[in-house]
C-alpha cells in the first residue's frame, strides 16, 4: 500500500489503479458518515459517487495538514449536509437551527416495527442512534466508529471541540436512557 503523498501523486499524474486504491481505503469512512446523515440508501450511494467526484477533483489542492482520511471525512460530511439541506429535510436539519431545545429531544413511540427490531440489541442501537438528531449521529460515527478525534472531528465538521464533545455526552445519554428502558422492558417479559 502505498502513502498517502505517494499515492496522492500517482493520482495526480492520471493513475487511475491509484484512485481505485483511495475508493478502496476510504469508501468505508464515506458510506459510513453519509450513511449517518442521509437516511435514504439511493441517495447515500449518489452522495458517496459525488464526495469522490470532489476528491478527485480537489485533490491537488490537498495541502497535507491534516490527514487525508481528515480531508475526505469533511468533504463527505459538507456534501451531505449540502445534500440535506438542498432537498429541504428539515427535520433531518433542525439540530442546525440554534434555538432548538435539544434537551428535550425524545425518541420515536414504538411502533411494531421497533419492537420487532429490539429482538435483535445490535440491530436496535442502530435504529436509536438513526433516530438521533443529524449532528449527535455524526459525533458518534466519526469518534466510536471511525475513530477521529477531537479536533479531527473539529476540522471536519466545523464544529469547536466543545460542541463535539458536549453533542457526543448528550447522544451517548439519550442512547443510554433509551436502552436502559430497553433493558428493563427485557427483564420484565423474561419474567412473565
Amino acid at each position: 500500500m502505498l502513502n498517502q503523498q505517494s499515492l496522492i501523486a500517482k493520482i495526480l499524474q492520471g493513475d487511475n489503479k491509484a484512485f481505485e486504491q483511495l475508493i478502496k481505503q476510504y469508501e468505508r469512512l464515506v458510506l459510513h458518515v453519509t450513511g449517518r446523515l442521509i437516511k435514504q440508501e439511493d441517495e447515500v450511494t449518489d452522495v458517496c459517487q459525488e464526495v469522490f467526484i470532489k476528491v478527485y477533483y480537489g485533490l491537488a489542492k490537498f495541502n497535507n495538514r491534516s490527514k487525508l482520511s481528515t480531508w475526505i471525512a469533511r468533504i463527505a460530511y459538507l456534501t451531505s449536509i449540502n445534500h440535506l439541506r438542498k432537498y429541504k429535510y428539515e427535520h433531518e436539519n433542525r439540530i442546525w437551527n440554534n434555538n432548538d431545545d435539544l434537551g428535550n429531544y425524545h425518541f420515536s413511540l414504538d411502533t411494531p416495527e421497533t419492537l420487532l427490531i429490539k429482538k435483535d440489541a445490535n440491530a436496535y442501537v442502530q435504529h436509536l442512534i438513526t433516530q438521533l438528531p443529524v449532528a449527535y449521529r455524526t459525533v458518534l460515527t466519526l469518534y466510536h466508529l471511525e475513530e477521529f478525534s477531537y479536533s479531527e472531528i473539529e476540522e471536519i465538521t466545523g464544529m469547536r471541540e466543545g460542541t463535539v464533545k458536549n453533542y457526543l455526552f448528550r447522544a451517548r445519554k439519550l442512547l443510554k436512557e433509551k436502552l436502559t428502558a430497553y433493558l428493563q422492558n427485557e427483564e420484565g417479559n423474561e419474567k412473565l
